[in-house]
């Protein structure tokens, strides 16, 4: 799931649910807050499975972002595979036959 790889990979932001601190935290809310309901219920709500709820702390906005933007590009890399860094041409095979 995306949104549990893109919260396991930020270095600053803690998973957990609001405990009224001063640091920023990630949740997932389908998984935590909202998981008592059934599917159907939190679709109805907006409440989708990859949803993150960001709080934001007090640290550094620079640092903040600089984490978020790390942790997008470490779940793209995952969730998509490896194979984004190169594009890759697929052969449809017309006109590569042997003559």
């Amino acid at each position: 799931m995306a949104a549990e790889q893109f919260c396991y990979s930020t270095k600053l932001f803690t998973l957990a649910e609001s405990l009224g601190g001063v640091e920023s935290l990630l949740e997932i809310p389908a998984r935590m807050t909202h998981s008592g309901l059934t599917e159907e219920e939190r679709i109805m709500a907006g409440v989708y499975p990859d949803l993150i709820r960001i709080s934001v702390g007090i640290e550094d906005l620079e640092d903040l972002i600089w984490d978020i933007e790390q942790a997008f590009e470490k779940t793209k890399t995952v969730v998509l595979g490896e194979s984004i860094k190169d594009e890759v041409e697929i052969d449809s095979g017309v006109g590569s036959e042997i003559g």
